[in-house]
């Protein structure tokens, strides 16, 4: 019978697993958990352009300007309006929390193509270094909800049912974050 023995560095060893651990992570937050919630993230931002095809790529068409556009900080301290805007920032891929306290763009555009519309909707983007990096889909009528990007199905037939949530005051502590 033949036995062999090896040393075991356990520094090497912590060393290949912690280096595994950040290559699995690496590769988590490259790639994406959520496969449902993909943003189409414009590589140009920063321009009026690469907005507006950002929500063309959604199916919405826009006023070729925006209607309003300033900045406004994310908040430091998290409230419940906050944590429920930012839920639904994290539905269609992007999280709010790792901006907290510093100070975005946002871009507000009129939606034209909103089928049923009554009231005005809007489209708002919130911009940091020329990234998106959230925003929603607002129906300004009584009934009207606040939604992700997506044009649901509903929307896209003449008969269309409400499922997201009810719209918020238009004010910017509606979303949780606040002007500068």
């Amino acid at each position: 019978m033949l036995v062999m023995t090896a040393r075991v560095n356990k520094k090497k060893i912590a060393i290949v697993l912690a280096a595994a651990v950040v290559l699995i992570v690496g590769l988590f937050l490259l790639f994406g958990g959520n496969s449902d919630a993909q943003p189409t993230i414009s590589p140009n931002a920063g321009s009026n352009d690469g907005r507006v095809a950002f929500l063309e790529g959604f199916g919405w068409k826009v006023a070729a300007s925006p209607t309003e556009s300033g900045q406004v900080r994310i908040p430091s301290k998290t409230s419940e309006v906050f944590e429920r805007y930012n839920a639904l920032q994290k539905s269609q891929g992007f999280d709010l929390s790792a901006y907290a306290g510093k100070t975005v763009m946002r871009y507000v555009y009129k939606i034209t193509n909103y089928p049923g519309a009554t009231e005005p909707v809007y489209a708002t983007l919130l911009v940091y270094k020329n990234q998106i990096i959230g925003g929603d889909v607002t129906d300004t009528s009584a009934k009207g909800v606040v939604r992700s990007f997506r044009m649901p199905q509903e929307l896209q037939t003449p008969s269309s049912g409400e499922t997201d949530t009810p719209t918020q005051p238009q004010e910017s502590s509606a979303t949780g974050i606040g002007k500068d």
